[in-house]
């Protein structure tokens, strides 16, 4: 690897920029954080977020406002567990929710326990679930999700219509998905992420997945960079990157670009002309 390479230069219409989330604290983070043996716990079942938490999805909130990232964003992307639906509302939604006929809220008062008021979807870009973007299947009960049915009830504004099943049929009990896997399904994931038209995308996601995944990018970068990308994420914090399409998965066209010679003339560069002297 040559890290001393200078920049890299790309077509502005193969890049996306990702702002990277990771879901506020939940239940589950405060005993694992003590004891990892805790994540075994089936009281975690599909951990909600805590108090602190919340206060966490608060100052985001304040920080994706007053940065003027809010306004950007063409769409969030949540992995389907109450923490992250939790958090993806909470930071990207609206205000406070008013009861109206013609406005669904992104969440009912109360989801999940928590005590917080009801979420408006008005003003805010639109909420997608997508199962590939889950944390480390397997084993630990806090990974494992509810029925998409159950969701939906509790957060109405939010599409989980590209989830296949209502039931979780990804988590296993006694089968825990290895790091290559996750990676794998990461790397699947950022592919499936050029099939959309979005450029600017937030996603809200999970420790390990984004450990994992990060780990396998970067790798012709200065490690500085490396480490930069890779690092493990506090819980709700955002990190932004840009992903280029170095392989032509994508097929949108460039906004930006303009083709020229309209009307059409006379254009022989300078350049051509020294070369044909030559």
């Amino acid at each position: 690897m040559d890290t001393s390479a200078g920049p890299s230069l790309f077509p502005l219409h193969r890049c996306k920029t990702l702002h990277l989330v990771r879901h506020a604290q939940g239940i589950h983070n405060v005993d694992g954080d003590k004891n990892y043996k805790a994540y075994m716990s089936p009281e975690y079942f599909d951990a909600h977020i805590t108090a602190l938490g919340w206060q966490q999805v608060d100052n985001l909130h304040k920080h994706v406002h007053e940065c003027g990232l809010a306004k950007r964003i063409d769409l969030v992307i949540t992995s389907p567990l109450l923490r992250t639906l939790q958090t993806a509302v909470g930071v990207f939604g609206g205000d406070g929710y008013t009861d109206r006929m013609d406005v669904v809220p992104l969440m009912v008062a109360n989801a999940g326990n928590s005590g917080r008021a009801a979420i408006s979807s008005l003003n805010c870009p639109p909420i997608v679930a997508v199962e590939l973007c889950r944390e480390h299947l397997g084993v630990h009960p806090c990974d494992k999700r509810r029925n998409i049915s159950d969701y939906q009830f509790l957060f109405p504004a939010v599409d989980f219509s590209l989830i296949e099943s209502d039931e979780d049929t990804w988590w296993k009990a006694d089968v825990r998905e290895t790091t290559e896997e996750v990676a794998a399904r990461g790397q699947k994931f950022l592919n499936w992420l050029w099939t959309r038209k979005e450029k600017e995308i937030a996603i809200v996601t999970h420790s390990g997945f984004l450990f994992h995944t990060l780990s396998a990018l970067g790798n012709d970068c200065h490690p500085l960079v490396k480490k930069e990308i890779c690092k493990h994420f506090a819980n709700c914090e955002l990190r932004s990157m840009v992903i280029v399409d170095r392989s032509m998965i994508g097929f949108d066209p460039s906004t930006t670009n303009y083709p020229g010679k309209i009307p059409s003339g006379l254009d022989l560069p300078s350049d051509v002309v020294d070369e044909k002297a030559d």
